[in-house]
């Protein structure tokens, strides 16, 4: 994989493995896209990505990238707001429903929650009050990931983590946005995403 150059937050100098390094950048950018409307100056640098030199997330994962590039170049920041209300936020609710529990159950706020909060007190997390989304919201699920990786917790946690939080539908929640009526810019999110997600199947076998 060639290096990540897009990134959300500095990463621990600790982390000399190029292909770590880089998930943890993407999860943290795929985070950072699904948590609220991307900045100007994170479309910006979306947009730099070109042929050639595009940052492959994942073996062969370039194509991906590249049209994510394209996307940001060809839409501009109150497209983008516009879209992820859309998608996200709606009137009443988005196109589509970000949530664990709803992929799981077709609820929100059911057990798949409740067992996610148990497994984040025993790692330590703690709920920031000032945030209102349920902690399976899809975009806190990617950072618990990144920091996981980052901090360089056993495999085997990482592994029950993401299978017991992500493994059973974010390739389906992916999907569904690659297909929403109203992605455009949002279309090369989910592809990314689900490129991605295929590779880190292979980190985390079922």
């Amino acid at each position: 994989m060639t290096e990540m150059m897009i990134d959300s937050a500095p990463l621990q100098e600790a982390l000399v493995d190029p292909e770590i390094r880089q998930r943890v950048a993407v999860y943290r950018l795929l985070a950072s896209l699904l948590r609220d409307v991307p900045s100007p100056e994170l479309l910006r640098q979306i947009a730099a990505l070109e042929q050639g030199d595009a940052a492959s997330p994942v073996a062969d994962g370039a194509d991906e990238w590249q049209l994510l590039g394209l996307a940001a170049r060809s839409s501009s920041p109150a497209q983008v707001d516009d879209e992820f209300h859309q998608l996200f936020i709606g009137l009443g609710r988005g196109e589509l429903v970000p949530y664990g529990s709803w992929y799981q159950t077709g609820y929100l706020m059911e057990q798949p929650l409740s067992r996610l909060r148990d497994d984040l007190a025993r790692l330590g997390f703690e709920r920031d009050e000032s945030v209102q989304e349920p902690e399976d919201h899809v975009a806190a699920l990617l950072e618990v990931m990144s920091m996981l990786i980052e901090s360089a917790e056993p495999q085997a946690l990482q592994s029950d983590f993401y299978r017991r939080h992500l493994g059973s539908w974010l390739m389906s929640f992916f999907e569904d946005l690659e297909q929403a009526r109203s992605a455009v810019f949002y279309r090369a999110v989910a592809r990314v995403g689900r490129r991605f997600v295929a590779f880190e199947e292979q980190q985390y076998p079922g």
